[in-house]
C-alpha cells in the first residue's frame, strides 16, 4: 500500500521509512535514526504501542506541536491528553495503525486557540518482531 502526502516534509518521511523496511511489511525502531530525519523532528510524535489492553504512552511529543497545541505530552499517556475530541480521534488512528501494521494518512483539521487549524498527519508502524506494531512514528504538519 503507498500512501502519498501533500506535505513534501511528510513524503519525504514517508520515502525514508519506505526504505528502511527493505522489503519487510514495517521496519524496526532501532533500524530508524532521528537524525535521519531531522527536517521534521519538531513535528514528530512517538509512540510507544502497549499491548493488552492497547494504550498508547508518548515517548516523545515533538517542540513544535507542543508549542503549537499548547501542551506537552512527551512521557505521558494518550489517555492524558487533555482535548477529548481529539484524543479520540487520536486513539482511533493510532488502533487502526497499531493493528493493521499499514501506514496511515490524513488530512484533517481541529481547533486550537479558539480557531480552526486544517493539517495532514502522517503514522507510521514500527516492530521489532516484523509482525507486532510496538511503536508509532507519527508526523503531524498543520497548514499556516
Amino acid at each position: 500500500m503507498t500512501v502519498r502526502p501533500d506535505h513534501p516534509l511528510l513524503q519525504q518521511l514517508y520515502a525514508y521509512w519506505d526504505e528502511r523496511r527493505a522489503g519487510r511489511p514495517m521496519p524496526a525502531r532501532a533500524g530508524i535514526d532521528p537524525v535521519d530525519f531531522a527536517y521534521a523532528l519538531g513535528n514528530v510524535i512517538l509512540v510507544d504501542v502497549l499491548h493488552a489492553p492497547m494504550r498508547f504512552r508518548i515517548r516523545l511529543h515533538g517542540t513544535t506541536l507542543a508549542t503549537e497545541a499548547g501542551y506537552e505530552l512527551t512521557g505521558k499517556m494518550l489517555d492524558e491528553l487533555p482535548i477529548s475530541e481529539f484524543r479520540t480521534l487520536a486513539e482511533q488512528s493510532f488502533t487502526t495503525t497499531a493493528t493493521t501494521g499499514r501506514a496511515f494518512h490524513s488530512s484533517r483539521d481541529r481547533v486550537l486557540d479558539g480557531r480552526r487549524r486544517a493539517y495532514e498527519t502522517l503514522m507510521l508502524p514500527l516492530s521489532d518482531d516484523g509482525a507486532t506494531v510496538n511503536m508509532l512514528l507519527v508526523a503531524l504538519f498543520y497548514s499556516r
